[in-house]
């Protein structure tokens, strides 16, 4: 078994819409941009964890994703393992990449991801793939109710913002609930998310990777189109394709690359939801609370987290069941500052779901791009001080109206 577990090395594409790209090229660039970062050769590589959750409903291509991808970049003949895990699908690779090094199986394994989302002529197909990511016996029902109450309550609220044409995921309606609950609550507000969607912009700009590099004040966040109530579109991730990668070695495998700048893996948690009658708490607070206990730290000691916020209010959720503030407090947590850049504990410095963007089998695995070039100093202008130990969560799909899949990091500056 090995003691410490390092990620060695990441890479990855900017996020966009990538009509003329195919799976295989984006998977391509993003295993350059890995290769660069770490001096790697294929040869280095004893296994792999692919992450995709889509390509079989736009093409047809199941079973043997990462094989195919792989192959023609000379990688093949290894043990390659498919990841699907809805958005949490990223993160659930680095987590299983995490698993064999740690039992010893292997000292040096890829980690990649790649999602091709955005269709401009299937628009409808494109929307109904992410329901793929729910029980869709459950979601098909409630959507309905969920849409019936956004328009009540966005009439009852007199909100702004013009409607939204052409169409959403359904995912935004069961995120819209989500938020109207918590205001219902807590007395949260709509411009409380707009502070977060603002924040997460202005961080976006900042964001040579990121899909959306436009600041935004949080007047004009309310002012945009209204997705579903309270959620105006800038307070939701973007339609869009990218790729991600990592390298997981042992410290035996690290070795292999002289030069290379290292963090060390403190904790790796894989979760999964549950229906509400369970009376389990949420999937957020469980792995939250098993990642701190395996790192030995307290949420006061993370430095800066990436959460998966494919809505404002999702990071506002995140930001309450990691313990990074008190249940109900998300709102004013956000605007006191304490999340933005120069706050106590910044949340999302790369813009996040909502800015980067959010190609699904990528997305966790684009957080630890992220939190591994703040660690190592090397973000630009978005650069948190003193950052040494990052947090990165990645949710997935909805059981319920709450997460499916969950994967926590804890990560360490060596």
């Amino acid at each position: 078994m090995s003691d410490d577990v390092y990620i060695a090395g990441v890479g990855m594409i900017r996020f966009n819409k990538y009509p003329e790209k195919s799976i295989k090229q984006m998977v391509a660039e993003a295993y350059d941009s890995l290769a660069q970062d770490v001096s790697l050769e294929k040869s280095d590589i004893e296994a792999a964890l692919f992450s995709n959750s889509g390509w079989g409903i736009a093409d047809g291509q199941h079973c043997i994703r990462g094989q195919v991808a792989l192959a023609p970049l000379g990688i093949q003949g290894i043990p390659i393992t498919n990841v699907e895990n809805a958005c949490a699908g990223g993160s659930t690779a680095l987590h299983e990449a995490w698993k064999s090094v740690k039992a010893g199986l292997y000292d040096v394994v890829l980690a990649i991801g790649a999602e091709k989302i955005y269709s401009p002529t299937e628009k409808q197909k494109m929307f109904e793939g992410f329901m793929s990511g729910t029980d869709v016996e459950f979601s098909r029902a409630m959507i309905a109710m969920f849409q019936a109450d956004a328009k009540k309550k966005a009439e009852q609220a007199g909100a702004t913002g013009k409607d939204k044409k052409g169409g959403h995921s359904g995912f935004m309606d069961i995120y819209a609930m989500g938020a109207r609950l918590h205001m219902k609550a807590y007395g949260t507000t709509q411009r409380q998310l707009a502070v977060i969607a603002a924040k997460n912009r202005l961080n976006g700009s900042l964001n040579p990777m990121a899909q959306y590099q436009k600041a935004m004040t949080v007047e004009e966040v309310l002012d945009d189109e209204v997705v579903a109530y309270p959620l105006t579109r800038t307070m939701c991730a973007p339609i869009g394709d990218g790729s991600a990668a990592a390298l997981i070695c042992s410290e035996r495998g690290l070795s292999r690359f002289p030069g290379v700048r290292p963090v060390r893996i403190r904790a790796s948690v894989l979760a999964s939801g549950s229906l509400p009658e369970s009376g389990l708490e949420s999937i957020g607070k469980r792995c939250s609370r098993l990642a701190y206990e395996k790192a030995g730290l307290s949420p006061s000691e993370i430095d800066i987290v990436e959460v998966h916020d494919a809505t404002a209010y999702g990071e506002l959720m995140q930001c309450e069941d990691l313990g990074l503030c008190p249940v109900g407090e998300g709102g004013p947590y956000a605007e006191s500052g304490a999340t933005c850049l120069d706050g106590s504990q910044p949340v999302n410095p790369s813009g996040g779901l909502e800015c980067r963007g959010h190609p699904i089998g990528a997305s966790g695995l684009a957080q630890v791009y992220e939190l591994v070039t703040q660690l190592r100093g090397d973000a630009g202008e978005r650069q948190v001080d003193g950052a040494r130990i990052a947090m990165a969560e990645n949710g997935g799909g909805f059981i319920g109206i709450g997460e499916a899949a969950m994967a926590i990091h804890i990560i360490e500056k060596t």
